[in-house]
């Protein structure tokens, strides 16, 4: 009699235990599904295109758009919902990215006649991961803000490897509580997110950072091409360069020589990659923030010098690497 007592409290005990995991587990079943809501993306290009594909992997459905057509088709053909405008996506969708080359870009889509804020709903997260002017993010915050929207800036770091690998790094500028709900979506598409203050402050990292790769890239190019000159084999310079104090991303990770290294820009004629026209464009964001803060950056403005002289040179839609390609014709001259 005893046992059979034993024997049933044992049992109800472990059905109760079953239970309750099992409600446990529906539940967090439950809040998964429910954040996982359309979220829209804006910008279909080099990089938006594959961060919208991690987004997709990790099971969000996509609605999307981009000017050019073949951009979205590309992403319709990996289960997208393509529509026609900034503003067509705004109704269907509570969580926007945008990913857009420039800040009057970033103007037309969020401001412009067919614009996000037309049909913004109230409560939407807005996220922008274009590299802009903060004085733009700040300006788009405030037309958001007017909309009953919240607008954040986080640009990327790591480029169109990092952003098909989703593992970008996002510099995350807006008000700290929706910082949450932005890391949600962001660490589909990156593998370091970093809160870095109020409305682009994000921006204000990533142009730091851009001027000190641009100023690296030049000079690692510099040091290749010196070192080739002076009879030094490209590979191992490269490999006396990273294991001494000159090391550098773009000596290690995206080195601007052709042969030395595979999987990057300078081993495809420099096609795909950063752009040359971005690079410049971007020092000129730092060039005009430095000039505003009354902060001398000489390195910083020889390098924008660099890179426009480029863009008019032949080199705008190659690589931004392709600056050690540039010095050797130039050397020829």
């Amino acid at each position: 009699m005893v046992e059979s007592s034993l024997t049933f409290i044992l049992c109800k005990a472990l059905f109760l235990c079953l239970t309750n995991k099992l409600a446990s587990t529906l539940l967090v079943s439950s809040r998964s599904m429910a954040s996982k809501t359309p979220v829209g993306f804006i910008g279909l290009g080099n990089m938006g295109t594959p961060m919208a594909k991690n987004l997709l992997k990790n099971g969000y459905p996509i609605i999307a758009t981009d000017v050019f057509p073949e951009s979205r088709k590309e992403l319709q053909d990996t289960g997208a919902q393509v529509v026609d405008s900034p503003a067509d996506v705004a109704e269907k969708a509570d969580r926007i990215i945008t990913m857009l080359p420039s800040s009057p870009n970033v103007i037309e889509v969020y401001t412009g006649p067919n614009g996000i804020l037309k049909k913004v709903k109230k409560g939407t997260l807005l996220i922008d991961s274009s590299t802009i002017d903060p004085a733009v993010s700040r300006e788009m915050a405030l037309a958001a803000e007017k909309m009953g929207a919240v607008f954040m800036d986080a640009p990327v770091s790591g480029g169109v490897g990092a952003a098909s690998l989703a593992k970008l790094t996002f510099m995350v500028g807006g008000v700290e509580e929706e910082y949450q709900a932005a890391q949600e979506l962001l660490t589909c598409m990156g593998a370091n997110v970093v809160y870095c203050g109020q409305v682009g402050t994000g921006q204000a990292a990533k142009i730091c950072n851009n001027m000190l790769l641009a100023i690296g890239m030049i000079g690692t190019a510099e040091t290749m091409n010196l070192g080739i000159r002076l009879g030094l084999d490209p590979k191992l310079l490269a490999k006396i360069l990273n294991m001494s104090s000159g090391r550098c991303w773009s000596s290690d990770t995206y080195n601007p020589v052709p042969g030395v290294m595979e999987g990057v820009p300078s081993a495809n004629n420099y096609q795909g990659g950063f752009g040359t026209t971005l690079m410049a464009k971007d020092l000129g964001l730092a060039q005009n923030t430095a000039t505003n803060t009354k902060t001398p950056i000489p390195l910083g403005s020889l390098a924008h010098q660099i890179f426009r002289v480029m863009c008019s040179r032949g080199y705008a839609n190659k690589d931004f690497s392709s600056v050690f390609q540039f010095l050797r014709e130039e050397e020829g001259q």
